[in-house]
Formats: C-alpha cells, sequence, structure tokens
C-alpha cells in the first residue's frame, strides 16, 4: 500500500513533534513544518525515518501565503502527493488581560491561529479534492469553550474560530472524499508555558482538572492520529476534546 503523506505544521516541538512520531509509527510520511528551530525539526526528523519513514523538514510561517504555497509545494515534490493535513501551528502570545495585551500580539496571535490554518486547508482542499480524498485535522483547544478570562481571551477567540472552520469546512469538502477533524486540547504540558512565562501554569492548573494532573502531548497526537487513521473514516466535522474532563 501507498503510505499517506502528512503535512504537520509547528511540527518541531510539543504537541506537534509528538504527532509527527505518532503519525510516522503508525505508517505516515511526515512533512515537518517549523518556524524557527531547524535543529529541533531535524530531530524529529530523525524520529520518523527511524520508524521506516520519509520526511522533510520546510521553514513556514504560515501566516504567510508564500510560504504555504511552499510547504506543500515541497512536501509535493520531495515526498508524494499530500493526502493529510495537521494544522497544529499556534501561538498565544503573553499571558494577560485583554485590556492590557499590545495590538502587535493581538495582530500575530490571529494571523498564525486563523489566517494560517485557512491558509493551509486552503491548499490542502485545493490538492486534495480533485483526487477524491484526504484528511486535515486541526488541533483547536479547550480554551474556545472555556474562554480563558484573564489569560488570553485573544487566544481563545481564534481558536473557536477554528471549530467554526472545522464544522463549516467538513461540510463543504464531505463530497469531496475529504474528511475535516478537530482536536481540542487542555492544559498540555509542553514547552509553551514556559514561552509565555509561566514554566510551571500546567501543574498549578491540576487542582482544577478533573483527572487531576495535565495532559501529555503523546496523548493528544494520539487523538490525532485516530481522526487521521482509516478507523474514524465516518468521522468528520467533530472537535474531540482531550482535555482531562475540563
Amino acid at each position: 500500500m501507498t503510505r499517506p503523506v502528512t503535512v504537520v505544521t509547528g511540527g518541531s516541538r510539543g504537541i506537534g513533534a509528538a504527532t509527527c512520531l505518532r503519525l510516522a509509527a503508525d505508517g505516515h510520511d511526515v512533512v515537518v513544518g517549523y518556524v524557527r528551530d531547524l535543529a529541533a525539526a531535524e530531530e524529529v526528523a530523525e524520529g520518523v525515518r527511524g520508524v521506516g519513514g520519509r520526511c522533510v523538514t520546510v521553514r513556514v510561517d504560515t501566516s504567510v501565503e508564500a510560504d504555504v504555497e511552499r510547504l506543500f509545494g515541497t512536501a509535493e515534490e520531495e515526498v508524494g502527493a499530500v493526502t493529510g493535513l495537521v494544522n497544529n501551528a499556534g501561538v498565544t502570545g503573553p499571558l494577560g488581560r485583554l485590556a492590557d495585551t499590545d495590538t502587535a500580539d493581538l495582530r500575530r496571535v490571529v494571523d498564525v491561529n486563523l489566517l494560517g490554518t485557512l491558509l493551509c486547508a486552503r491548499r490542502a482542499a485545493q490538492l486534495m479534492a480533485p483526487r477524491g480524498e484526504g484528511v486535515i485535522v486541526n488541533v483547536s483547544s479547550a480554551a474556545a469553550t472555556l474562554g480563558s478570562p484573564g489569560d488570553y481571551v485573544h487566544y481563545a477567540a481564534t481558536k473557536a474560530a477554528v471549530d467554526a472552520l472545522t464544522l463549516g469546512l467538513a461540510k463543504e469538502l464531505g463530497p469531496d472524499g475529504i474528511r475535516v477533524n478537530a482536536v481540542a486540547p487542555g492544559m498540555i504540558d509542553t514547552e509553551m508555558h514556559a514561552a509565555m512565562g509561566d514554566p510551571d501554569r500546567a501543574h498549578r492548573a491540576s487542582a482544577a482538572i478533573p483527572l487531576r494532573r495535565p495532559g501529555q502531548a503523546e496523548e493528544v497526537a494520539a487523538a490525532v492520529a485516530w481522526l487521521m487513521s482509516p478507523d474514524a473514516s465516518y468521522t468528520t466535522g467533530a472537535v474531540l476534546r482531550v482535555s482531562g474532563g475540563r
């Protein structure tokens, strides 16, 4: 059988890196999109190759249309026809109240989390629809329904938009044989919290989580892998919450 070819944006760390490795273990060839850390992206690529997958890394700012075109162009030229997309690239900006958030931070969060997701989904649809098959999984967030007051309501707003995109695009692309779903992680123990300036945030939140712990990137990757797999062949338009009950 031909191996699936899956593009993973934000694939050099955290949930993205875990997803690349899980998909490779499940038989995918992987294209790792990354924005700045080439060494981390190459480490993920080596992990993919270590379990028999083909892999290339592509530096991409998903909010830039030309970068997105180059990402998918490289995937098709160097790996093969793209059959899957994991829209994982995202940013939060600094923690804080909306009233105190700089306009530049607001714009970057919207550009990456929403525009970038739209650009990647559009390019994937353009490639997949004529072939009559494909799978898109968007990485949303439990913040989309919790609102994240005092932390990043702007981030939550973009993820709510991703949920709406997932539902609408699933209905739009279903007749073309393309499934579109999302995962909505809760508090996951990744380096994202340190990047926001609060490295212990995930563990401090444990008391408010019914399972009393933060999640691991591999647990989210497992949900993504299921949605990408034939086992989810009748699942589209779903937002699968992976949040420990919160």
